[in-house]
């Protein structure tokens, strides 16, 4: 009998083909203030920081940044304060698929490349990078926009909608809310954004970790309202749209997540990230989820 190998994007692909080279870096005794800098500048989620030896020695995110918000660390305290560490790391040979469940298992977005020597950190993989790579691969697949075999349209590959990825829960925040109350629904429910509402539970913003720490470094104070720092509008899309449309979104409009509506845009259904649409492996259609991690 014949053995059936079930294969999908990821497989045969590599780290080195979807890392990004550019690392951004700081001494651990730099200012919390420069990694928020640096963060901004360069739209990053991470600094590495090293040491007096010049070794990595932690990672600061923006929710440690966050966190010392919360927490009103002066901004001028050194970025080792807040630091997790050692940094999580691959090697450019790796399989992308290992890589990739090394990421999920641990709850991180991101991993640091390595060369031969631990200490040369050559590059940085996240989940932009992965899904980019997909979203690459599955446009030029066949498979999703012809018939896979004959001419019945049910043998038709079903391209996928963001219905079937995204998440059905919205973590959400009244516009009175105060950012002590959005932080704590962040570290909560261990998301990146959260809806904000008004009247009618209609959205009106969403408050991400990049507003948060860009009003920590303006000195805006933490019980402030959710609707001072917010942004607007609502970057969303349908349930019904195509994932493949709503991952070329995300990746033009550079941002981690979108919110999803049915008809009415004010009424929010659910949210769609990065790591979401990592996590299935796809880009376009049904034709790579039999490997999927549910």
């Amino acid at each position: 009998m014949p053995r059936v190998i079930k294969r999908h994007v990821l497989s045969g692909i590599t780290v080195k083909e979807a890392m990004r080279r550019q690392v951004i870096n700081l001494s651990q005794s730099a200012p919390i203030d420069y990694c928020i800098n640096r963060m901004i500048k360069y739209k990053i989620n991470s600094v590495l920081l090293y040491n007096s030896d010049e070794r990595p020695a932690g990672v600061v995110t923006k929710t440690d940044i966050m966190s010392a918000f919360y927490a009103e660390l002066p901004i001028k305290s050194p970025a080792e304060n807040i630091m997790v560490g050692p940094p999580l790391c691959c090697h450019p040979d790796d399989e992308l698929e290992l890589a990739l469940d090394c990421m999920h298992q641990n709850g991180v977005h991101r991993l640091y490349v390595i060369g031969t020597d631990a200490a040369e950190v050559i590059g940085v993989l996240a989940y932009p990078d992965i899904v980019g790579l997909l979203y690459r691969y599955c446009r030029a697949c066949n498979k999703g926009f012809i018939k896979a075999r004959g001419s019945d349209p049910a043998d038709e590959y079903r391209r996928m909608k963001v219905q079937d990825v995204m998440t059905g829960h919205v973590t959400a925040c009244l516009q009175t809310d105060t950012l002590v109350t959005v932080i704590e629904e962040l570290t909560k429910h261990r998301c990146g954004a959260v809806l904000i509402t008004g009247a009618e539970n209609k959205a009106v913003g969403v408050v991400s970790k990049t507003d948060l720490i860009v009003a920590y470094k303006h000195g805006v104070r933490a019980d402030v309202s959710a609707r001072a720092v917010m942004s607007k509008p609502v970057k969303s899309c349908s349930a019904g749209a195509k994932l493949s449309d709503a991952i070329q979104l995300m990746l033009l409009r550079d941002v981690q997540r979108i919110f999803i509506h049915t008809a009415d845009p004010s009424q929010i259904v659910g949210v769609l990230s990065l790591s979401d649409a990592a996590r299935f492996r796809s880009g376009s259609c049904h034709a790579c989820t039999a490997s999927r991690i549910l």
